[in-house]
Parts: C-alpha cells; structure tokens; sequence
C-alpha cells in the first residue's frame, strides 16, 4: 500500500473533503459539528491538514480556533486507510498548525466509537469522564434576523411555564392540545394528529391569556410576534397592516404570532360599515394563508368570545377554541403559595384563597405586591425585619376588588359550553 502525504488544505481540495466526509462515518450518530461548520472553518482558512496517496485524498484533519482554544472539528479517514496510524498522523500535523495560531487547549467532541477516536487517544488527547453534551436547536433560521427585527419580535424564556403557578387545568389543556404536537410533530403524525395552527384563547380579563401564548413560544423556542391592532391602523388602515404584517411573517420558518383583544380587528361585520367589513375579510384570508404552512402558530385572545364573527370561529380556521377561566381553589392556593414563597412569609394558603375567590392571577399578584410593600416599609421604619402575616393578606385582599364578578362568571361559564372547542 502507497505511503500518504499530509500537507496543509486548499481550496481546491474542498469537493474531495466533503465527498470523504461522506464516507469516513463509523457510527449512525450525527457529529457534534455539522458539515456546514466545517466547511465554514475551510473557507475561512483556519488550519486543516489533509493526506494523499497516489494523488487521491484519503483523510483530512479539519480545526478551528476559538482565543486559545481550537476544536478539532473532524477526522475523517477513507475506509480502507483505517486503523493504519493515518489518523494519528493527521491529528499531529493539525496541532502543530493549531498550536502556532495561538491554542493552547485542544478539544474535540465525537460520537462514542466515532473515526478519530482512536487517533485523540493515541495522541494523547484525555477522555473527561462524567461530562454531558447539551444541545438545543433554535427556530431562527440565518436569514431571519432583519425580519425578526422589523416585526418586533422576541424569544421568551423556557422558564416563564413554570412561572405559571396555580393554573393547573389550563396549563394541562394547552400543553396537551398545542404544546406537545407541535413539539413533538413527526410522532404526531404518526398518530395522524395535526399539530394545531390556530387557537383562540377568551375568558375574563386577567387571567393570563397573554402570559399563556408568550410560555407556549417559550416552550417552543420560537420567536414571538404580537400585532397589535392600533398600530396597524397608523399603517394605511387595518386592512392595509394586517395584510403587510402576514406577509412580512410568510417570511419566518418558524413563529408564534399572537394577538390581542383579537374582538377589535374579528367583531361582528356590520355591512354599515365597509372599512370594519375590509378588516375581517382582510384578516380572514392571512389566516387561511398563514395555515398553508407547517411550523408556525397563531393565537388569537379575547375578553369577549360572543363579539367575534362567527365566520371567525368557523372550523377550519381555528383548531381549538379554548377558555381560560379565574383560578379554582386549589389554583388560587398554589398562586399564594408562589407568592408566599417568594416574600419569606409564612400565611395560611387555605385561608387566603378561601378570601380571594373571583380573583384573577393578575388580582392576587397586585394583592401580594401590596403587602410586601407594606412589610418592605415597616421594615425600614422600626429597623427590625418583620414578616406578612395571614391578617396582613386578608386585610389587603378585602380592600382588593376582584376582577371578575359573579355574572362575568356565570357569562364565562355559559360561553365555555357554547362556544368551547377543546
């Protein structure tokens, strides 16, 4: 067998590297570094080696240097020159390159059992024990930024579901009915589920409709858009800004688009008025639109389901419609628990969400905010660090009027039944 050659990459060279990168794989796993990085690495000249024998290319050694730590990107060796000493060869020749750009830590990271292994071991590379490789793969493709950008769009943190305390029944509905096929859309597929594209969310103000959609973007990793109806009319009229905005969004791969008081730009058509008539028909047909592909969301929130027009609900533009009502008891429990926890007191949960029925997330949290306010200031004043106490909360929550009162909740409840889509 011929004796190969290593000497520094070209540019010439590039098509046999990536035809060997082909076929140098031992292991069905995916390398940590896609192909595209290491061409990247190529093109921008950070030092590679290759091997060549009998003027074919039989191996490459590709690196890329990061302050002074460079990574070895890939070791990739044609089939038949394995376990012959060519690896290790070409691992040597990259750290001598690598050590001269100013590297000072050499790291590599392959699949178990991966060509190149057995060359890092020989070359004295040490195998950290009890590491594990994380990976998260954003939505954001490279050419969405500007986009992004002109949509005012951002992604949510994974963490804000979790601060969703109390909300138990509804967090379980649209994690199962939107969160879970969406994130999960090939098994869903083959369930024959179709991840869901448009859900609209109503129920009384306060009760964390919008908090809910900006979670599922969080969840989801995608990035979030809101339109918000009175700026789109400073865009040559509604009509005119909902068509934009939509085709403006046909652009991204992947987007949660969410919009609020949805009744403002989806009320009843009134034939009376032809611009109200324009911005439901307008908004009607970016919808069908919007469907067309897969990957994306659109959530739809509103205080008053019963004033949307009823062509808007009609299946096959919305696939769940789905209520968000005030806390139960144990909701309202779990929401003071948070609350408690996070203030250091110690009060009698039971007895607070007994006090505070009808109240909405939004009203226990500005309740709360105003006790520790007043715990805040008693400290400052006396010099002693004091504690709310259970009195200090039920005073706070009589003084407290509750957002939704008991014919808002006999409305909700009735329009749960007539108007649920779950």
């Amino acid at each position: 067998m011929a004796v190969w050659h290593v000497r520094d990459f070209t540019p010439d060279d590039l098509e046999a590297v990536v035809r060997l990168d082909a076929e140098s794989g031992t292991t069905d796993q995916p390398a940590v570094f896609r192909l595209s990085e290491a061409v990247a690495a190529l093109q921008a000249q950070h030092p590679s080696v290759v091997a060549i024998a009998d003027g074919h290319l039989i191996g490459a050694a590709i690196g890329r240097v990061d302050g002074d730590r460079a990574w070895v990107l890939r070791i990739s060796l044609h089939p038949s020159w394995r376990n012959l000493g060519l690896g290790t060869a070409l691992l040597s020749a990259l750290e001598h390159r690598l050590q001269a750009a100013g590297a000072r830590t050499l790291a590599a990271v392959l699949p178990e059992d991966e060509t190149g292994t057995a060359a890092l071991c020989n070359s004295g590379f040490t195998r950290r024990q009890g590491l594990t490789y994380f990976e998260k793969a954003q939505a954001v493709t490279a050419q969405d930024p500007a986009v992004l950008a002109s949509l005012g769009a951002l992604v949510p943190p994974t963490g804000l579901w979790e601060k969703l305390a109390g909300m138990g029944r509804e967090k379980a509905l649209i994690e199962r009915r939107i969160v879970l096929p969406l994130a999960n859309a090939e098994l869903a597929d083959e369930h024959g589920v179709e991840p869901p594209q448009a859900v609209v969310l109503f129920g009384p103000p306060g009760t964390g409709k919008s908090t809910f959609a900006q979670a599922v973007a969080g969840r989801l990793g995608w990035p979030f858009v809101e339109l918000f109806p009175s700026r789109l009319a400073l865009e040559g009229g509604i009509a005119t800004g909902l068509g934009r905005r939509f085709d403006e969004i046909s652009q991204l791969d992947h987007v949660l688009v969410f919009i609020d008081e949805v009744e403002e730009v989806a009320g009843r058509r009134n034939l009376a008025d032809p611009a109200s008539v324009g911005v439901v028909n307008e908004l009607l047909k970016s919808i069908v639109r919007f469907r067309d592909r897969d990957g994306r969301l659109l959530i739809c929130a509103t205080n008053t389901v019963a004033a949307l027009d009823p062509a808007f609900l009609r299946h096959g533009r919305f696939d769940y419609v789905l209520p968000v009502g005030p806390p139960d008891h144990e909701a309202r429990r779990a929401l003071w628990g948070s609350y408690l926890a996070k203030a250091g007191a110690d009060a009698d949960t039971t007895a607070l969400a007994d006090a505070s029925e009808g109240f909405t997330p939004a009203d226990i949290k500005q309740a709360a905010r105003a006790v520790a306010q007043t715990a805040f200031e008693r400290t400052l004043d006396t010099g002693n660090r004091t504690q709310a106490t259970t009195d200090d909360y039920l005073r706070t929550i009589r003084t407290t009027r509750p957002t939704v009162t008991s014919d808002m909740a006999l409305e909700f409840a009735e329009h749960s039944v007539r108007y649920g889509r779950t």
